[in-house]
């Protein structure tokens, strides 16, 4: 049930995450407006008319396409997720120099505009550019904030899960730090249907610290796979906009 009347979502940055967000806010209703932008209008454009091909078949959402900044007033949570993207042999943080500049130019744009509004970060390196747009936004504590290590938490609950064959939605842990090559994982405070992690015969220090490992090399494998990744943080920001329109407080 929705806990707002109206909730108005833009997606700054219509590459294969954006519109991949664009597509899962849809299906589950996640919104009563989303604006599409993108420099190029034709692109922002095309995803919408695709995208509106299926509303028969997903709840009423108002779509707008647009290259205008003016379009955004009244917005209740930008999604930011323009940047440029990490290539197969690239770590997050050779994306710095480029994203910063992005940032610095983009958000005090979006901030003109909505000043009341949100703002998620997505950009890699994602805590980096969580704390320049921060800066540059200057909005009070809280209104801009990152993705942070929710994917990467997923990530690692899915390789236990796959060890001892139950479902990651029964696994609690949590992967903290950065979301990059740094995180690292709570295990003294982890369980599995309410029992200590470390209690179960399969989840040995040597395979938990074999899952940490995998989880921090699943954006590379995938990158060098596919060329992105994108399905798995589409549905964790799906998650995290749920949590905020529906005030459920997880």
């Amino acid at each position: 049930m929705l806990k707002r009347e109206t909730f108005k979502v833009a997606i700054i940055g219509l590459g294969r995450v954006g519109v991949t967000t664009a597509y899962a806010l849809l299906l589950k209703g996640l919104a009563t407006e989303l604006v599409l932008f993108s420099r190029e209008l034709a692109k922002a454009e095309g995803e919408k008319t695709d995208l509106e091909h299926g509303s028969p078949f997903y709840p009423h959402i108002t779509i707008t396409a647009t290259n205008k900044f003016e379009d955004l007033a009244g917005t209740d949570l930008v999604i930011f997720t323009a940047g440029c993207a990490q290539k197969p042999g690239q770590t997050r943080l050779d994306l710095t120099k480029g994203n910063c500049e992005i940032v610095e130019k983009i958000i005090p744009k979006i901030v003109r505009e909505c000043p009341q509004t949100l703002i998620l970060m997505v950009a890699n390196p994602l805590d980096i550019m969580t704390l320049k747009a921060t800066e540059v936004a200057k909005l009070s504590d809280g209104r801009v904030f990152g993705s942070g290590t929710l994917l990467d938490t997923a990530r690692f609950r899915l390789h236990l899960s796959k060890s001892i064959s139950i479902s990651a939605k029964s696994i609690h842990t949590y992967i903290l730090g950065e979301h990059g090559d740094s995180s690292f994982a709570t295990i003294s405070t982890a369980t599995i249907g309410g029992k200590p992690l470390l209690s179960f015969p399969e989840m040995s220090p040597d395979h938990i610290a074999w899952a940490v490992r995998e989880t921090r090399k699943d954006a590379y494998k995938i990158i060098s796979g596919k060329g992105a990744t994108y399905y798995g943080i589409a549905t964790a920001l799906t998650h995290i906009v749920e949590t905020i329109m529906r005030d459920s407080k997880k």
